[in-house]
């Protein structure tokens, strides 16, 4: 079971849902800054810490074993426990949305191509995408109704740029409705040039059933 704290929406009826994933080294505690940052009075928020310890902070697998696969799989199995968790206990899942950075990116492209239930949106942001041409052939029937956001910077030293339009682009051309970003930044969320991206991009689907 993964450790998360929810901080309410300020509007207490609503069941809107924001789920966020760190990334590697981090924990929820990086992410207190959101809601206040987003200014979204309606949304609700689940901060979660990854599975493993990693220097202070958490990791969702291991990136240097050579084979992140397993770890991935666990971690999404994890996480499928997670939101079925939030749907029994009263967070539709289709007022859900998804993000994570870094390795929270990864995971939660995985989570959106796999899931058999379409959420509010899937917001990626600074990560990469584990083994693209194995997941467009395990896209759960959901996957093609998913809406994502994906953003990276030009100038990432940490998931290096190149390598990581050629994997959304596999993605798109399978059919993921996947809204990309190139942005000038280092590995990093820039402030209200991406807030304002991804705040849009919620926004754009909270009218969806």
């Amino acid at each position: 079971m993964l450790h998360t704290e929810l901080i309410p929406a300020k509007k207490t009826a609503s069941r809107r849902l924001w789920i966020m994933l760190h990334g590697l080294g981090d924990s929820l505690e990086g992410y207190r800054w959101l809601p206040d940052a987003m200014g979204l009075t309606d949304m609700n928020y689940l901060l979660v810490n990854a599975p493993d310890e990693y220097y202070g902070g958490y990791s969702w697998y291991d990136f240097a074993s050579g084979d992140i696969r397993p770890g991935v799989d666990r971690s999404c199995t994890l996480l499928f426990q997670l939101l079925d968790a939030q749907r029994a206990a009263g967070f539709p899942t289709n007022q859900t949305i998804l993000g994570g950075f870094s390795q929270g990116c990864l995971m939660s492209l995985e989570i959106g191509a796999r899931y058999p239930h379409r959420m509010a949106g899937i917001v990626g942001i600074s990560g990469y995408v584990c083994e693209p041409e194995r997941l467009v052939r395990e896209f759960s029937p959901a996957a093609l109704e998913q809406r994502f956001l994906f953003t990276h910077g030009t100038q990432d030293q940490v998931i290096r740029f190149a390598g990581v339009p050629d994997q959304i682009r596999l993605l798109q051309k399978a059919g993921l409705r996947i809204e990309y970003h190139e942005l000038p930044k280092a590995h990093t969320i820039d402030g209200n040039t991406e807030l304002r991206l991804i705040r849009n991009f919620i926004e754009a689907g909270s009218g969806t059933d």
